[in-house]
C-alpha cells in the first residue's frame, strides 16, 4: 500500500511540474494549441516525429489571422512571430532585450564547445562578436579564395567521375564533402580530401555532429523537460572527443602563433594575440544606467569552441543551401539555361578560372542560390529569448525574462502574402529592381542585426563557388530516384535536412 501511495505521489506530482507554467498564454489572452503535461506542444520533435520547424510551420499556418502565437516546449513559454514589423523590433530595434538565443537553459553552465559564437549568450557572445568581427574584412576573405579554388576543382573531378558513367550522384552528400574539405582548409589548415577518400575521417566528424542516436534523443528531451536536474547532461561528448585534440595539436604544430596560411585558426590566434577582450557588457548595468565592463580571455578551450561553430555551422548550412539550389534546376533547365549562360560569359573574361572578382560578377547566379534558400532555407527559424521583461506595445502583450521567442523562416519565405506564387522557382525576385524593401524582415536566411551569421559573405562566397564550379562543367537533372518534393527529415533541428538526400544526373557539358 505505502509503494502505491508513493507512486500515485509521484505520478501527481509529475503531473503537476509538467504543467506549473500552461496557463501562461491564456492569461494573456494569446492563442494556442492546449498543450500536454510535461511535453507541452512539442513532444512531436522532442520524439522526432516532425522537426521543429515543420511543427513551428503548422503553428503559423494555423493561425492565420494572429500577429504571435502561443506554444510551450514542455512547460516553457514560447512564441510564434507571424509579424515583419515585430520580428525586426526583436532582432534590430529592442535587440538588447533579445539578445541571447535562448539555446541554452543554463546560462553559466556550459559545455565547452557550446561556448562558441552562435549558442553562448550575454558578455562572452558580445565581446567574442567585438574581437572576430574584423576577421572577416573582404581582404581576409579575398586571401582564403584560393583555397576555395583548389577544392572546387576536386568537385569537378568528382562529379565528372559521376557523369562518365551516367552514375546518379547524392548532391547533398556531393556538396558536404565539398563543404568538409574547404572548411579543413580554411579552417585548420589541414588537406583532407574528403571528395576523394570515402571514410575521410573529416567527413565522418562532419557526419557525427550532426548525427543523433536515440540516447542523444534521450538526453536532450530531459534537459528541456527538467532542466534543474539535468544540467550536467553533455549533447556533444563524442565530437568533444574529437575535434578539441585536433585543434590542440593544430595550435601546437604552429606554435600558438598566427602562420602564412590566413586560415580561420590563423585569425582566431590573432585575436587571442590581441590580449584581453574589453567592451561593455549588455548583461550588467550600474545604477546610474550605464553598462559595466566586462572582460574575457580568448583561451585555447574558446578557440576550440569557435572551430567547432565555424565546422558546424558552415558545413551543414551550405551544403543545405547548394544542393537545394542544384536540386531546383534540375526541375527549371530554363533558369539553369540563363546559369550556364552568365558563368560562361562571366569566365571567359577571366581566362576560365574561377576568382574572386569573377564569383563576384555571376549576380544572376547569386539570385538563383538566394532563391533556393527562400524555398528552403537552411535555417528552418530563427531564435531568441526574452533577457528582461519587455511589452509589445502594438498589440498589447507584455512577455517575461526567459519565454522563447521564434522567427519561422520556412514559413515565411513561403507565404503568398510577401512572395507571389511562392512555390515558383523565380530567381528575379532577387533582382534590386524587384526585391520588395518590405521582405527585408521577411527573407532573413543569414538572420538579421547584431547576431546576424557572421560568416555571411564567407558562406556565400563558398557557396556560390561550388555551384560555379559545377555548372561550368555540368548539367543537372533529375535522376531516376529524385523525389520532386523531398521528405525533411523529422530528426532535424535548428538546421534543416531532407530523408534520402538529393539524386541526381550530372551530364557534361560540351565546351
Amino acid at each position: 500500500m505505502i509503494t502505491l501511495a508513493l507512486f500515485v505521489i509521484l505520478i501527481c506530482g509529475l503531473y503537476l511540474y509538467g504543467k506549473r507554467n500552461h496557463t501562461y498564454w491564456e492569461s494573456k489572452g494569446v492563442k494556442h494549441d492546449k498543450p500536454m503535461p510535461l511535453f507541452g506542444n512539442t513532444a512531436r520533435s522532442f520524439f522526432a516525429q516532425t522537426s521543429i520547424t515543420q511543427q513551428i510551420t503548422e503553428f503559423y499556418w494555423k493561425y492565420p489571422n494572429e500577429k504571435v502565437v502561443g506554444l510551450y516546449g514542455a512547460s516553457r513559454p514560447q512564441m510564434i512571430i507571424r509579424d515583419p514589423e515585430i520580428a525586426k523590433k526583436i532582432l534590430i530595434s529592442d535587440f538588447n532585450y533579445f539578445y541571447p538565443r535562448g539555446l541554452n537553459n543554463h546560462r553559466h553552465q556550459i559545455e565547452p564547445l557550446l561556448r562558441n559564437i552562435f549558442f553562448v549568450d550575454g558578455d562572452v557572445w558580445r565581446l567574442l562578436r567585438q574581437r572576430m568581427t574584423p576577421a572577416f574584412t573582404s581582404g581576409k576573405l579575398k586571401a582564403m579564395f584560393p583555397l576555395i579554388v583548389e577544392r572546387a576543382e576536386k568537385l569537378q573531378a568528382r562529379a565528372l567521375s559521376a557523369a562518365t558513367t551516367g552514375t546518379e550522384i547524392d548532391a547533398r552528400e556531393l556538396m558536404a564533402r565539398y563543404t568538409t574539405d574547404f572548411i579543413g582548409a580554411c579552417g585548420f589548415g589541414l588537406q583532407s580530401d574528403s571528395l576523394q577518400e570515402e571514410n575521410s575521417a573529416f567527413r565522418k566528424l562532419g557526419a557525427t555532429i550532426f548525427y543523433r542516436s536515440p540516447k542523444d534523443i534521450m538526453v536532450f528531451i530531459l534537459k528541456e523537460v527538467f532542466p534543474s536536474i539535468f544540467k550536467s547532461f553533455k549533447l556533444l561528448p563524442a565530437v568533444e572527443k574529437q575535434l578539441i585534440p585536433l585543434v590542440n595539436e593544430v595550435l601546437r604544430q604552429r606554435n600558438y602563433e598566427p602562420s602564412s596560411r590566413n586560415d580561420f585558426i590563423d585569425l582566431l590566434l590573432e585575436c587571442k594575440k590581441k590580449g584581453t577582450i574589453v567592451g561593455e557588457s549588455i548583461e550588467k548595468i550600474k545604477p546610474d544606467g550605464k553598462p559595466e565592463i566586462a572582460t574575457l580571455e580568448m583561451d585555447d578551450e574558446l578557440i576550440s569552441a569557435q572551430v567547432f561553430v565555424f565546422f558546424a555551422a558552415g558545413f551543414e548550412t551550405s551544403s543545405s543551401a547548394t544542393s537545394t539550389t542544384l536540386h531546383e534546376l534540375a526541375y527549371h533547365p530554363e533558369v539553369q539555361s540563363k546559369v550556364h549562360e552568365e558563368i560562361d560569359r562571366v569566365l571567359a573574361k577571366y581566362d576560365n578560372k574561377l576568382s574572386y572578382d569573377a564569383i563576384k560578377e555571376m549576380t544572376y547566379l547569386e539570385w538563383t542560390f538566394k532563391e533556393g534558400m527562400r524555398i528552403f532555407p537552411s535555417l528552418g527559424f530563427l531564435i531568441r529569448e526574452c533577457a528582461r521583461k519587455y511589452t509589445f506595445e502594438d498589440i498589447n502583450l507584455t512577455i517575461d525574462e526567459g519565454v522563447r521567442v521564434f522567427i519561422p523562416l520556412q514559413a515565411m519565405h513561403n507565404d503568398p502574402k510577401y512572395f507571389d506564387n511562392p512555390s515558383e522557382f523565380r530567381p528575379e525576385r532577387f533582382d534590386p529592381a524587384n526585391f520588395d524593401a518590405n521582405n527585408k524582415y521577411v527573407y532573413l536566411p543569414f538572420g538579421i542585426g547584431p547576431r546576424a551569421c557572421i560568416g555571411e559573405r564567407l558562406g556565400l562566397m563558398q557557396s556560390l563557388a561550388g555551384l560555379a564550379a559545377i555548372l561550368a562543367r555540368f548539367s543537372v537533372k533529375p535522376a531516376p530516384s529524385t523525389i520532386r518534393h523531398p521528405v525533411v527529415d523529422p530528426k532535424s533541428g535548428i538546421v534543416q535536412a531532407v530523408k534520402g538526400g538529393l539524386p541526381l544526373l550530372f551530364i557534361e557539358r560540351k565546351p
